[in-house]
């Protein structure tokens, strides 16, 4: 593995939950549903699926990939009627603005260095092409915001869902349902908790159950005894270890391009200035303490 997708993989993860606080912010569903929304998983598939515009359920069920596409149908089209995707963007950016201005602080947000962070950022999204890459290519289209806070989220949304659709692509080619991807990306220990990760996509005991089954039979989990009331916790084997870790290696080769375009240098410097923001945030609340991701082990 090329030694500078690698570095461009961990910067990448290592900014990007200044992108996805915004999924948990508190300012988040009140915003939405002022604006029109019903309550519930709404508000965070149509503000996300609105840069493709007013797409059906396949789509969004395809570019999001690890849902259940029984509740993704929930929320698509109905969200459509309710409120236009040009108005969702504008509110998922004030939903931005109000989130980083709590996590972070109102200094921070119109410090030099969050002006410096912004712009290295934003060279970085706009070196993304839209080739094969369907949720990166919607935002590709957004219009830029101006408060350099924004730039910055905007940027790493980008980016984020450039390197997302990369995955998406090695996750097809392994042969990868969205629910077993999910089901094996638990399994490495480092996502989410099995309760969150099966409640929040939307998939039943049994359907995840099923899932481990068939993925242990492939050879890639341990076998385990499933019951169709208790979603099991699932244990990679090594070849499903070699496999998982193959996947992040190419993640990384594929969405590397951009952050390329920074040099080391300007990638260093940003990595610098965003993991400082990262630090805070998190520090303050970004994302829940408990419940949500798995405990890694200390040490």
């Amino acid at each position: 593995m090329n030694d500078t997708a690698v570095a461009a993989g961990r910067l990448a993860r290592g900014l990007e939950p200044l992108h996805s606080q915004v999924y948990f912010a508190a300012e988040a569903e009140p915003a939405y549903t002022a604006a029109g929304l019903e309550p519930g998983r709404m508000s965070y598939f149509a503000p996300r699926a609105a840069p493709m515009g007013a797409v059906g359920p396949s789509v969004v069920t395809a570019t999001f990939y690890n849902f259940s596409p029984r509740l993704v149908a929930k929320s698509v089209p109905r969200a459509w009627e309710l409120a236009s995707p040009s108005d969702l963007l504008d509110v998922r950016f004030a939903v931005a603005d109000a989130s980083l201005r709590r996590t972070l602080g109102d200094d921070a947000v119109a410090s030099p260095e969050m002006a410096e962070a912004a712009g290295l950022a934003r060279t970085a999204a706009e070196a993304v092409t839209p080739d094969g890459r369907p949720l990166a290519a919607g935002h590709l289209d957004v219009p830029w915001p101006t408060a350099p806070h924004l730039v910055l989220w905007h940027a790493l949304s980008i980016l984020r869902e450039h390197r997302g659709d990369g995955h998406i692509a090695l996750l097809v080619e392994a042969g990868l349902s969205g629910l077993e991807a999910l089901v094996t990306a638990t399994a490495t220990g480092t996502g989410f908790t099995v309760a969150f990760a099966r409640g929040s996509r939307g998939w039943s005991a049994a359907e995840w159950n099923a899932a481990v089954a068939g993925l242990a039979d492939r050879g890639l989990l341990q076998p385990a005894d499933t019951a169709e009331d208790d979603a099991v916790e699932p244990a990679l084997t090594e070849e499903g270890t070699a496999l998982r870790k193959r996947i992040e290696n190419d993640t990384h080769h594929l969405g590397a391009a951009p952050w390329t375009a920074l040099g080391a240098d300007g990638a260093a410097r940003l990595g610098d200035l965003g993991g400082a923001f990262v630090r805070t945030a998190l520090a303050n609340g970004a994302f829940p303490a408990e419940g949500v991701f798995a405990a890694r082990p200390k040490g």
